[in-house]
């Protein structure tokens, strides 16, 4: 990555932390990884209006009003400066790719004369990735069930003392039923909740297991490559960043289905809290129906979360063996294109940012 680039940024990032900006290192690594990706295939007028620009202000613009005026100089000038970066980005890539591809000759030519073995070792890390990983995704598929489960009755069995109260109280209804409306309310956070956190750490152990089969694997392959363990730890340390990656964003999809299931489920009883509120004639008649299809459309969304977060785990599982059997096809003998190259520089790109943020974590104690 172009030196001036990487300081424009890390100087108005450090602005930014001085004035207490709640901005994370992974929160600007992806913005900024984005906004080199397109780059590369962004002319300086469509670079100007481009989604990723906008991400950069958007992320940026509230902390700088907070900070010092350099900081709002700085930001001027990082847009403009970016679309002179097109050029400078692909010649990093091409020459990271061509560092690549030099590591895979050195590594071929000390793994050739035990190919075969080396073949073994990976397709035994294979199984073993799928026997380790294969428990936890039934586990998560489980958890989910259980919970949906809990959840779905907990709600009925509310709404079933609502639908009882409301056939005892028809000349009473808005004062009867508005402490189980807030009661639903209650429920649904809780509850969702709960769920969000039983199944938060899963992502954490999918990737610790993982990260198990990878070690093991570079422990029997690293005999096999005498003379090129640098080469080979380099392309580990690339299978490593992926899966850290993959079990990231599997704990970003299990915390948004959580929060959109309760958002989902927090919309419906709002409704019906505003249906209580109603001062009109004939209120049972209208709130009799109301809580029935209210019970089947909290059952519908609960069911949607169920039948979307269940293949979860099958599908970071599936994920992870592809990118192993990447790096099998890779070390086979006369391998074709090298590995891509962009995992590398995006490692980079995150590594840089994250070694920042953690200065300034040491310089603030």
């Amino acid at each position: 990555m172009p030196r001036k680039a990487v300081a424009l940024i890390l100087g108005l990032l450090a602005t930014i932390a001085g004035a207490q900006a709640e901005v994370t290192a992974d929160q600007v690594a992806d913005v900024v990884w984005k906004y080199f990706t397109q780059l590369s295939t962004s002319t300086k007028d469509q670079l100007q209006s481009s989604e990723i620009s906008k991400q950069l202000n958007t992320l940026f613009q509230d902390k700088v009003q907070a900070a010092s005026t350099y900081a709002a100089h700085v930001q001027k000038q990082l847009i403009p400066y970016a679309t002179e970066l097109p050029a400078r980005l692909a010649e990093d890539a091409e020459r990271l790719k061509e560092q690549i591809r030099q590591e895979m000759e050195q590594l071929h030519a000390r793994i050739a004369p035990r190919a075969d073995e080396a073949q073994q070792q990976i397709s035994q890390a294979i199984r073993d990735l799928q026997a380790r990983l294969g428990p936890f995704a039934k586990q998560l598929q489980a958890q989910v069930n259980k919970d949906a489960a809990e959840l779905r009755q907990q709600l009925e069995g509310l709404a079933e003392k609502m639908q009882a109260q409301l056939q005892e109280n028809v000349g009473n209804l808005q004062t009867v039923l508005a402490p189980y409306a807030d009661e639903l309310q209650q429920k649904i956070n809780q509850q969702v909740g709960d769920l969000a956190g039983k199944l938060a750490p899963y992502a954490g152990e999918f990737k610790t297991k993982a990260d198990q089969t990878v070690a093991e694997l570079g422990k029997s392959l690293l005999p096999l490559a005498q003379g090129a363990q640098d080469q080979l730890n380099h392309q580990l340390e690339g299978l490593s960043f992926q899966i850290q990656k993959s079990a990231k964003e599997l704990q970003a999809k299990l915390a948004e289905r959580s929060e959109n299931l309760r958002l989902s489920l927090s919309a419906s009883a709002q409704e019906l809290a505003e249906k209580l509120q109603q001062d009109t004639a004939g209120l049972s008649g209208s709130v009799g129906p109301y809580l029935q299809d209210l019970s089947e459309k909290m059952e519908q969304q609960i069911q949607e979360f169920r039948q979307t977060v269940e293949p979860y785990g099958e599908d970071f599982n599936k994920l992870v063996v592809e990118k192993v059997e990447e790096v099998r096809r890779t070390l086979q003998p006369y391998a074709g294109e090298a590995p891509d190259h962009l995992t590398f520089l995006e490692k980079e790109v995150r590594d840089q940012l994250a070694s920042f943020f953690d200065g300034l974590k040491h310089i603030g104690n």
